[in-house]
């Protein structure tokens, strides 16, 4: 991996933000430049959420990501709005649980998931993040699920440790999909 851009999208309550943190804290373990630059509307709940991460062997000149290599849509509305913005030979996840709509792009990897009805089949609800980010781990190896899991575990505060392994559980879903 030279460099890889990763957009995740989708409203706000969804934790984009968390997910997008997840990478980068990641990245930042093994070695890596790291960038992470969150972004959301001013609503609490409902509103629209980005979080561009950059992770690269080099420096990084800019948090910007316009073209993303990845693209993590969590709703139709951030679906459509960076579709077309994805590199040509870049790879799209969407949880198809929220997107009925199917992609019509040829010239990049399309993988769907249903994100949302896993976590809530699974007793996990409001961890279609994680599952999805697991997803995104498995069709690209920009970071290896156990780099992943080792730093979830860094990231979970102790008194908190039945949301470690809800989380663990989560990514392994979404990686195994």
């Amino acid at each position: 991996m030279a460099t890889t851009k990763i957009l995740i999208a989708g409203f706000g309550g969804q934790g984009i933000l968390f997910s997008g943190k997840a990478l980068a804290y990641t990245g930042l373990k093994v070695g890596k430049e790291v960038s992470w630059l969150p972004s959301y509307g001013p609503e609490m709940r409902g509103g629209t959420a980005n979080c561009s991460v950059t992770l690269s062997d080099t420096p990084i000149g800019s948090p910007i990501v316009d073209k993303p290599d990845l693209l993590i849509a969590m709703n139709l509305p951030s679906l459509e709005k960076y579709l077309y913005e994805t590199e040509v030979g870049g790879n799209i996840v969407y949880d198809s649980s929220l997107i009925s709509k199917e992609v019509a792009r040829e010239d990049v990897k399309i993988s769907k998931i249903p994100a949302t009805k896993l976590a809530n089949d699974n007793g996990l609800t409001g961890l279609a993040n994680i599952i999805i980010l697991g997803k995104a781990l498995k069709e690209t190896n920009v970071l290896t699920i156990d780099q992943i899991k080792t730093c979830l575990a860094q990231m979970v505060p102790a008194k908190k440790a039945e949301l470690l392994e809800k989380n663990l559980k989560a990514i392994e879903i979404g990686y195994n999909f």
